[in-house]
């Protein structure tokens, strides 16, 4: 389902646009594939659930698996099951990779879950009204992290990181 990372430069579009933190002090960190599925949120979640058990960080899930299926969700609906066709998508996705990936990155004090997809347009909170079913995705993603952010991949890449970051405890 997902893979240890054992390089940094795996990770290194990454680091751009994170608070400080040293990415050379990371002591852990996998990946998730995501398919363009809406059954990859599932498959998001238990991943996180998995590694933060194996983290021995269980007692964080609740709060980092809603950010977790928050985000997810968000790239998946905005970014890959919406527009299949975009240039986006290039030579990876034709390879058969998946369009999007979960990233955890764990340091002493510090979790971050990350998430990428092909497209360069920016998050935007949405404006539910109190009977909506969805549009406060990325309220409830600042309410459950310490901090949240996004940036465009670089070096002529399409696509985005969204991440949010936790203090461990």
């Amino acid at each position: 389902m997902g893979t240890k990372v054992s390089t940094m430069l795996d990770f290194e579009p990454l680091w751009q646009g994170f608070p400080p933190v040293d990415p050379l002090a990371v002591s852990g960190s996998v990946s998730c594939p995501l398919p363009p599925r809406y059954e990859s949120v599932g498959c998001a979640r238990k991943f996180t659930r998995e590694t933060l058990t194996g983290w021995g960080l269980e007692e964080l899930f609740d709060g980092v698996g809603l950010v977790v299926s928050e985000l997810v969700t968000n790239a998946l609906r905005h970014a890959v099951l919406a527009v299949p066709e975009h240039p986006a998508f290039g030579a990876d996705f034709m390879d058969g990779a998946p369009p999007a990936r979960l990233h955890l990155m764990r340091w002493s004090s510090r979790l971050v879950c990350a998430v990428r997809d092909p497209s360069d347009a920016s998050p935007e909170a949405g404006e539910a009204d109190s009977v909506a079913e969805s549009g406060r995705g990325l309220y409830l993603v600042e309410s459950f992290s310490d901090s949240w952010g996004w940036h465009r991949l670089s070096g002529g890449r399409h696509g985005k990181i969204v991440w949010a970051l936790f203090r461990l405890p």
